[in-house]
């Protein structure tokens, strides 16, 4: 296969990254929302809508479901009536979910709108298992039948509709909780759902949900509420900042000795990575607009991390911020507990120049999955280490943008090849780029 000219991005390292860019809602927040609307007859409107690849993913596959989607790129502004809503041909659906995971969460909608759901085969980032049994046991407990051994995939039915009940996740499962909520508002009766993921992306979709007419309530001890209701409408809400691009962003600008101000941050979701970046030795100053990040110059200082559900510090924080740490003076540990195969993006990082050891013990004091299960799911990082430009070929979203940190860290040329991932998550990431001064072509 003849690899693309547009998937291949050049990059001139070795210049800090200045100026000014603009960050919108949240990928992990956005998609969702969008799958919501389905539950509802006629017109929802959500804004601050990133211009991302996964938007027009779900919205083909909405699309493909009988739902008028418009996506108003340049305003930000996806408006979706979901008035007549029909099954897709599975064909189809399988064609778009080697992009996307979201079609499970279609389950829950498609089975209160039409009886039924079929789930293909899904997709996604290779950094780790992410087991669908979670989804399918949820959709069991609220009365849901599952058949995985239908020709065309997983056969999803209610013949007597969905009705409440006690669910307790063993792990706080994103899109385990995702799934409750969506499949629990117009089930008939209560759930309570325990050992939930309450990340501000959940908590947005709450309040979408709440906007629908939904009744939800959140303990502080993970819990869930749902009363299912009769009906829902549609909504309008604007989307949260995506926390994940803004910290990307972020260690962008420390790995270059940059100067960055990112319109659209805000401080609340985002302040236990604004710890970590303010103990790494980086700057910050937050306003009502947005933060500005920035290297004060002098050396970065070591620090150990554990990546954690909310309000821990985020998994897909940690790829950009280790290789801000490459340059730091001293020893750094991260050891991950969300993903077990998240480090297979730094070989190349290595190859460059850097110094990281992988190990498979818990480098950490939290509570770990993978302890004694041969992954290696810890790093050391020591440094400062110059890093040399060279062809890189991106693994995954999160990782991607990390070799595009590095490349644009180190001295020389470097090849990023497979950048089309990067565009799941980063929106108009190049656009960015030139307008901070990096040299791409």
């Amino acid at each position: 296969m003849v690899e693309e000219k547009d998937d291949v991005l050049h990059v001139e390292g070795g210049k800090p990254l200045h100026g000014t860019i603009k960050v919108r809602g949240a990928k992990n927040f956005v998609s969702k929302a969008m799958v919501a609307a389905l539950l509802a007859p006629g017109k929802s409107v959500l804004k601050n809508v990133p211009e991302i690849r996964d938007v027009h993913v779900v919205s083909d596959l909405l699309r493909l479901h009988g739902v008028d989607v418009d996506v108003d790129g340049k305003n930000g502004i996806v408006t979706i009536d979901a008035t007549h809503v029909k099954l897709a041909d599975v064909a189809d659906v399988d064609t778009l979910s080697g992009s996307s995971r979201i079609p499970i969460l279609f389950s829950g909608p498609l089975v209160h709108r039409l009886g039924e759901a079929f789930i293909p085969a899904l997709g996604g980032c290779n950094i780790g298992g992410r087991p669908i049994n979670f989804h399918l046991d949820t959709l069991r407990k609220l009365g849901a039948d599952v058949d995985k051994e239908h020709k065309d995939g997983i056969h999803i039915t209610a013949p007597n509709g969905l009705h409440g009940a006690k669910i307790h996740l063993p792990y706080p499962s994103v899109g385990a909780t995702e799934q409750t909520l969506l499949a629990a508002v117009l089930a008939e009766g209560k759930t309570e759902l325990s050992g939930a993921a309450i990340e501000p992306e959940i908590m947005d979709l709450v309040a979408v949900l709440q906007k629908m007419g939904a009744i939800i309530s959140v303990d502080v001890d993970r819990t869930f509420r749902i009363e299912g209701v009769e009906k829902l409408q549609g909504f309008t809400h604007t989307a949260l900042t995506d926390r994940i691009e803004a910290a990307s962003w972020a260690s962008a600008a420390l790995a270059t000795h940059g100067d960055v101000f990112i319109k659209g941050a805000t401080q609340a979701d985002m302040m236990t990575f604004l710890n970590v970046f303010r103990k790494v030795g980086g700057k910050f100053d937050i306003t009502d607009e947005g933060i500005r990040f920035w290297h004060p110059g002098g050396d970065l200082h070591p620090v150990a991390i554990e990546t954690d559900v909310h309000p821990g510090f985020m998994t897909d924080w940690q790829q950009p911020l280790v290789v801000a740490l490459t340059q730091a003076k001293g020893l750094s540990i991260v050891h991950e507990t969300v993903y077990e195969n998240r480090f297979g993006f730094t070989k190349p990082l290595v190859q460059m120049g850097a110094t990281i050891q992988l190990y498979r013990e818990c480098l950490g004091s939290l509570p770990c999955r993978f302890q004694q299960r041969n992954y290696k799911h810890s790093a050391v990082i020591f440094g400062p280490t110059p890093l040399t430009g060279r062809d890189i070929d991106v693994p995954d979203l999160r990782g991607g943008f990390s070799h595009l940190i590095a490349a644009l860290a180190a001295s020389g040329p470097s090849d990023v090849h497979g950048i089309s991932l990067i565009d799941r998550g980063y929106a108009d990431f190049r656009g960015k780029l030139l307008a901070l001064g990096a040299d791409i072509d």
